[in-house]
C-alpha cells in the first residue's frame, strides 16, 4: 500500500518513472518520461545512460566509441528500443505519437534486434 501511495504522489507531482533494462546490462535504470519532450531527447538520454554496455562491441583496437558508432548500435539492427504498454503488450518505441507513448508506457527494454522480430 505504501508503494501505491509513493507512485500516486510521483504522478501527482508531474513525474512518470519507468524502469529501463538493456540486454547484457547487469542493472536497471529508472527514468522520468515527463522530463523529455519527444523521442529524440529521450533517445539521446538513453544512449548516454547505456553507452558503457556497447563499448565492448566496437572491437579491441582501443580507438574508443565514436558518437556515430554508438548511434548505429542503438538505432541500427543490433539493438531495438521496446516498451510494455498498459495491456502488457510489447511494442516498438516510436510507433505512436510521443504523448500516447508516455500515457501507455509501463517499462522499457533495449533488446537485441534478433529478439524483437515480430513486435
Amino acid at each position: 500500500m505504501a508503494s501505491n501511495l509513493a507512485k500516486n504522489s510521483d504522478e501527482a507531482a508531474g513525474c512518470l518513472y519507468v524502469k529501463v533494462s538493456m540486454d547484457g546490462a547487469p542493472y536497471l535504470r529508472k527514468v522520468d518520461l515527463k522530463t523529455y519532450n519527444n523521442y529524440r531527447e529521450f533517445s539521446s538520454a538513453l544512449e548516454k545512460m547505456f553507452s558503457c554496455f556497447t563499448i565492448g562491441q566496437c572491437g579491441s583496437n582501443g580507438d574508443g566509441l565514436s558518437e556515430s558508432r554508438l548511434m548505429d548500435l542503438l538505432h541500427g539492427s543490433e539493438y531495438v528500443l521496446t516498451y510494455e504498454d498498459k495491456d502488457g503488450d510489447w511494442m516498438l518505441v516510436g510507433d505512436v505519437p510521443w504523448e500516447m507513448f508516455t500515457d501507455s508506457c509501463r517499462r522499457l527494454r533495449i533488446m537485441k534486434g534478433s529478439e524483437a522480430i515480430g513486435l
